[in-house]
């Protein structure tokens, strides 16, 4: 059974806020057993896969990590249309990568596609500079994680890193891209459809990434909102 179990059982605990002795209760085995089952040193049978999908109240494709939504409506990583297909891009060794690398690569090919069509050049780049970050941002959280590496490797002192600099310049990187699109609509007025048909006609294969990027979003989101409102009550 792929780590990816293992890991979204013990995720799926932790958000649930119950401690492994709980939850190993109310799944009828031992504590033991089930810490066994999340950090992957043993594999659990059908029935017990069965037992935690309904107590989690996700599908096992979820579960299992073939799918990024719980209702495990969404299509396989082998499924989605890949803009970079051509490129030999395939991570190995992980369905969840793979399908996240894909609905993320869809989803921005459709975004610079639209504002190509834009021509504003200013908001180009600055959706380039806010999507550079990020990517920055996460890459070097995991090269530092490894604490044998040298963090000379990066030009942002490690200090400045850990205050924040980088979520500025995302911050920044998007008011300009909110300005640069205000100002061109106020020059030109005139922006490509995007609606859903029109996406779906322009972009058959991406689109749908793009719509599994918002759907997963929003839920999230959502749900994390609805969190903090029932926490303060």
């Amino acid at each position: 059974m792929s780590s990816d179990f293992s890991r979204s059982l013990s995720l799926l605990r932790q958000e649930k806020g119950a401690s492994q002795r709980a939850v190993a209760k109310d799944l009828g085995i031992s504590q033991a057993l089930l810490s066994h089952y999340e950090n992957g040193i043993r594999e659990p049978g059908l029935a017990f896969v069965i037992k935690a999908c309904d107590y989690y109240n996700v599908s096992a494709d979820f579960l299992l990590g073939r799918t990024l939504t719980r209702d495990g409506t969404t299509i396989g990583a082998e499924e989605l249309y890949d803009y970079s297909a051509e490129k030999d891009n395939v991570l190995h060794g992980s369905i969840m990568a793979t399908l996240s690398k894909k609905l993320l690569v869809n989803s921005i090919s459709v975004l610079f596609d639209l504002l190509g069509k834009v021509g504003k050049r200013d908001a180009i780049r600055a959706a380039s500079d806010y999507l550079g970050t990020a990517v920055y941002k996460l890459f070097r959280h995991l090269y530092r994680a490894d604490v044998t590496q040298n963090e000379d490797f990066f030009s942002v002192p490690s200090a400045q890193f850990g205050a924040g600099v980088p979520d500025a310049d995302m911050i920044c990187s998007e008011v300009d891209y909110v300005e640069a699109l205000a100002l061109h609509a106020k020059e030109k007025g005139s922006f490509p459809a995007m609606n859903h048909d029109a996406l779906s006609k322009n972009y058959p294969g991406p689109y749908q990434s793009l719509l599994q990027i918002i759907h997963n979003t929003g839920e999230r989101i959502n749900r994390g909102m609805n969190f903090r409102r029932t926490d303060r009550k």
